[in-house]
């Protein structure tokens, strides 16, 4: 049975099956399960963080609805060309449905149970709240979750003071938390953040357009987290969103780098 996922609107998640798994990992060898969590609003969240995480991992994050399409077929092509398995195309709210319900296995049939989770996070929740639920619940180290645990963990300020530099590095984790550790950057780190830091550009995070690097636009001004949905399709198309925050930008930073 799939989850009913509209409670998100309004109550914040006090933990996940991420958060379950790691802390039943932990007992079976242990160790201590403690883990360090602490939940804050979207508006305390420092935008270069939110810009980061957005170049690293779904650029398109603002206009797709849960599936980005385009990224998957270049996973399907980039699988099909190496022999292997496609991965990495999951969208932001792909990766919020696997770590709030299900598991990091590549089961075939936990992929379609993400596909239609995701979906479903779609239609119930706007774009900020997925981005606000993403931000605090993803895991970013050994029982380090969310963007206040990971910015006090590891830099010694709250998730609202994080820099560009600090939030760069913190987005290049996130593929693999768990051996990605800016604790103690690999230069697999370090390379993702200068990535990261070229693609956020060098503007004022607060300036309509940041993006200085040439095969992105601007995905700068984010909406504020609101319970209500977004339009739904009128007549087979979608309705314009008030205010979009970004266009379609030409690619994001791969998850195999």
């Amino acid at each position: 049975m799939l989850p009913d996922v509209r409670p998100l609107a309004t109550v914040n998640p006090t933990s996940t099956a991420f958060m379950r798994l790691r802390e039943r990992e932990a007992d079976g060898e242990g160790l201590k399960s403690k883990y360090v969590y602490r939940w804050v609003p979207y508006s305390r969240i420092s935008p270069s963080l939110k810009r980061a995480v957005l170049v690293a991992e779904d650029s398109a994050f603002w206009d797709h609805e849960g599936i980005d399409v385009e990224e998957i077929r270049r996973a399907i092509h980039d699988g099909l060309a190496k022999g292997q398995a496609p991965r990495g195309a999951s969208t932001i709210t792909q990766q919020l449905a696997k770590n709030l319900y299900l598991s990091p296995s590549y089961d075939p049939l936990r992929k379609i149970k993400e596909l239609i989770i995701a979906r479903r996070l779609e239609v119930a929740l706007s774009k900020a709240r997925i981005f606000e639920i993403y931000l605090n619940v993803i895991e970013w180290g050994d029982r380090v979750w969310g963007a206040e645990a990971a910015a006090r963990t590891y830099f010694g300020v709250p998730a609202a003071s994080l820099s560009r530099q600090q939030s760069a590095l913190l987005a290049g984790a996130i593929v693999n938390p768990r051996l990605l550790t800016p604790a103690r950057p690999t230069r697999r780190l370090l390379r993702r953040q200068r990535i990261i830091l070229v693609r956020m550009g060098n503007r004022d995070q607060s300036a309509p357009h940041v993006a200085s690097a040439p095969d992105l636009e601007s995905d700068a001004a984010e909406p504020a987290p609101s319970t209500r949905k977004r339009p739904s399709r009128v007549a087979g198309k979608r309705m314009s969103r008030q205010s979009r925050p970004l266009t379609r930008p030409s690619s994001r930073i791969r998850r195999e780098q």
